[in-house]
């Protein structure tokens, strides 16, 4: 692989943490193609791993509960290049980039603010505009 990936900051994923499986691909090869396991599988114990803060680990636990396996295993699929080292880099980049987004802080909660009057009183005034219009459609009072 071509270094660490960082998920935030200075952490990153620990290589020895990782774990490669290698199959053949469905995608083009050519001549190759029956022949070489391109297909690249990255396996990351996100439950029993040390490599996260606590904090972190417990946030993306809760929000990738249901891409995980066998009680707490990430697992990330890429075979779309013809090399395998072209797909152990796509692998462990999305990787990186999933628990990179699962361990964010969540954002602020919203703030209800009170509406201004000007907007009320604008809102108040089409609705009255429009229900003018439509009484005006009924036809009453054309003798």
């Amino acid at each position: 692989m071509s270094g660490p990936y960082l998920i935030r900051g200075s952490v990153s994923l620990p290589e020895a943490e990782l774990t490669w499986r290698f199959s053949r691909s469905s995608g083009p090869g050519g001549q190759h193609v029956n022949t070489s396991d391109s297909r690249a599988e990255l396996r990351f114990d996100l439950a029993a791993t040390s490599a996260l803060p606590e904090v972190w680990k417990r946030r993306a636990l809760e929000r990738l509960a249901d891409r995980l396996v066998d009680g707490g295993v990430l697992v990330v699929r890429a075979g779309e290049h013809r090399s395998q080292w072209r797909n152990r880099e796509t692998a462990a980049v999305r990787m990186a980039a999933l628990l990179a987004e699962a361990t964010a802080p969540p954002p602020p909660p919203r703030r209800a603010k009170k509406v201004p009057r000007g907007i009320n009183e604008r809102r108040l005034r089409q609705k009255k505009q429009r229900g003018d219009l439509k009484r005006g459609r009924t036809g009453r009072g054309w003798d």
